[in-house]
């Protein structure tokens, strides 16, 4: 199997960035896993952040997936 589908932070992250790059609400983070939440916060703050400042949905995916702790 490879790391990337092992690492619950990085999926975390990566799923509230495209949370937060689609407008849904950070109400969502309660889907979480408890250890996972700080990530998954983080990620769609900065989702929040990049679709204010307009980037497109497909470059935001590319920037979410090069997320690496």
């Amino acid at each position: 199997m490879k790391k990337q589908k092992r690492d619950l932070h990085q999926r975390a992250y990566v799923r509230g960035y495209r949370a937060g790059m689609a407008g849904r609400s950070k109400g969502l983070s309660e889907q979480c896993h408890v250890t996972a939440r700080p990530d998954w916060l983080a990620g769609w703050r900065e989702g929040r952040e990049d679709m204010w400042n307009g980037l497109t949905p497909v470059e935001g995916t590319f920037k979410a997936a090069s997320f690496s702790q």
